[in-house]
């Protein structure tokens, strides 16, 4: 299926208009549960910042003009009874403006000025254009008006409190044009080579074969998908700052980071598609690793986080990845690979297994990535059947790259390794009924009503088939209309927007999803899957979902939901494909 050439429409109110490569979008939101009434030129660069303020006018009383805005991939529009303003990416750092019949207010956001915060004005000599620079971002951003005129500029070379910005309007039946850029000390004067519609066709084409590489399966079975696509590509930012590769941050609102498990995600939605982009994000992470083999927390523009970690869930991911990509990894990958999951792995044997203990802990609920699910509720330092069964199957992923590098010894210890970490999780946490959780000092054991107990499920075929039945039959509690509940709905501790405590989870799902169907649990896995593809079809991709009504919740535009959904579709899609038959 070959995408339409305007693509999907979207809201901005939920998903920023940005591209691929761009530190900036243009959105009405500013902050968690901060929302504008004019779209601004929101940064990600040393955080999220709104820096523009961009206002329609109607040039003929000069004030606020109240239009209608509508997204598409390539164009950003503001429409009102025939006129309009056009806005589109010609590159990542650079935004191309057209309005007819309407001028446009281009404002710093700030209205004060400090020696560290703020934003300063000032007209450049050199060119004419005028220059916004931002302490917040520590950026310039160059507005050249290339027809047309500037009806007023306010605030030039102001300091402390003022209204700083331009108007640019056109002369009646004409049209102005301006293009914006975001950039660090200098460049040379803004020079257009090619006209606004090309830089429209150009922003289309781009979405167009990215949507066509990595989803080529997509039909009207899967409505959803382009827009998936969008969400991961338009999210997706260069290299800059402490980011070393390109980089899909969760989002381009204010989760703008990228976690060390929910890159997984993204890297396997990209792989068959665009697999250097999803090898860049499985990567990203261990370019951080430290010295004791922990990977951060999180990655973003100037900040990595090593206070927490995240669950080693790169083991299941690296042996899904190696099976997705389009273009296998060369022995040189293989090997780094190796190297780096091996550090990761000695990490939880070491830093996280107490003197003599078969079973390593989390120091904090955040290390599961399940910051607040109820299973932290008696104690935070636990051993946890979910991280053991997550280490089980990167001990065997590193058995797996063992064998392939030719290194059997290696190999024979991993899976020695592997076995007896399950035998013990077996031995310590399973009642012959569930999983509990046992406190890392204390030694007390407690389950709850948290689907985390039951994410073992993940270890698929290598479970015992009466302990894969019982997680399953338990695992069937948790499913609403919508999902998979993070918290028993029929539980005390359930809360409809508690994060990990009721709320439906992209990752949470295609985990579950996966082991179920490995450990030959069909229908169940079937229902999931429908379920979060028709949830994601109706309400679009938060970052999680109320259990009970569907509704998307906290940030809107989540890249590792979008990811769960292609993920998923994409297996219902070739499930139901005829052998030979490619979709496409």
């Amino acid at each position: 299926m070959t995408a339409a050439p305007s693509g999907p429409a979207f809201s901005v109110h939920d998903i920023p208009f940005s591209t691929h490569g761009s530190w900036f979008g243009i959105s009405p939101v500013l902050a968690e549960k901060t929302y504008a009434e004019d779209l601004h030129l929101v940064s990600h660069q040393n955080g999220m910042h709104a820096v523009l303020r961009l206002v329609p006018l109607d040039p003929a009383r000069g004030d606020r003009a109240e239009t209608r805005v509508e997204a598409t991939p390539g164009r950003l529009s503001w429409t009102l009874q025939g006129r309009r303003v056009d806005l589109a990416y010609e590159s990542p750092d650079t935004v191309r403006l057209r309005g007819n019949g309407l001028g446009l207010r281009i404002a710093a956001a700030a209205g004060t000025l400090t020696p560290f915060t703020g934003t300063y004005f000032f007209r450049d000599p050199v060119d004419g254009a005028y220059v916004f620079t931002s302490y917040e971002t520590g950026r310039r951003y160059r507005v050249t008006v290339l027809a047309g005129v500037v009806a007023d500029a306010t605030g030039g070379q102001a300091l402390g409190g003022a209204d700083r910005g331009l108007t640019i309007t056109a002369d009646a039946g004409g049209s102005w044009e301006a293009a914006v850029e975001e950039f660090d000390s200098a460049r040379r004067p803004y020079r257009a080579w090619t006209t606004f519609d090309e830089v429209v066709a150009a922003a289309e084409r781009a979405f167009a074969d990215f949507a066509d590489a990595v989803a080529p399966w997509r039909s009207s079975s899967t409505p959803a998908a382009e827009l998936a696509v969008y969400v991961l590509w338009s999210a997706t930012v260069d290299p800059a700052g402490l980011v070393t590769r390109p980089a899909v941050l969760m989002s381009k609102h204010w989760m703008d980071k990228v976690w060390s498990w929910d890159h997984c995600f993204n890297a396997l939605a990209l792989a068959p598609g665009a697999p250097a982009l999803a090898w860049e994000q499985f990567s990203l992470p261990f370019d951080h690793q430290d010295d004791s083999g922990g990977l951060p927390d999180s990655v973003t523009h100037s900040e990595v986080l090593h206070n927490f970690v995240k669950p080693p869930i790169h083991g299941w991911t690296l042996s899904h990845l190696r099976r997705r990509l389009s273009e296998p990894l060369d022995r040189a990958e293989l090997a780094d690979a190796y190297a780096r999951l091996r550090r990761w792995t000695d990490f939880w044997l070491t830093a996280r297994r107490a003197p003599d203990a078969a079973l390593p802990h989390y120091q904090h609920g955040n290390d599961s990535g399940w910051d607040n699910a109820t299973t932290f509720d008696p104690e935070r330092v636990v051993v946890t059947a979910d991280l053991a069964a997550f280490l089980v199957l990167q001990l065997r992923e590193l058995a797996a790259l063992a064998t392939e590098l030719g290194r059997g010894d290696d190999a024979r210890g991993w899976t020695r390794t592997a076995e007896v970490t399950q035998a013990a999780m077996l031995d310590e946490l399973w009642t012959g009924e569930r999983f509990v959780a046992r406190g890392a000092h204390s030694g007390d054991t407690w389950g709850s009503s948290s689907l985390l107990d039951l994410m073992p499920i993940a270890l698929g075929e290598h479970l015992p088939e009466h302990v894969a039945k019982t997680l399953a039959a338990r695992i069937e509690a948790h499913l609403t209309p919508y999902g998979l509940a993070t918290e028993l709905p029929t539980s005390p501790h359930y809360r409809p927007d508690g994060y990990w405590r009721g709320p439906i989870w992209a990752p949470a799902t295609v985990l579950v999803e996966d082991g179920l169907r490995r450990a030959g649990q069909h229908r169940l896995a079937d229902e999931i899957s429908a379920r979060f593809l028709r949830l994601c079809e109706t309400h679009g991709f938060a970052e999680n979902f109320d259990a009970l009504t569907g509704t998307g919740l906290r940030d809107r535009a989540y890249t590792w939901t979008a990811a769960g959904y292609l993920i998923l579709a994409e297996a219902h899609v070739l499930r139901h494909t005829a052998p030979g038959v490619r979709s496409g």
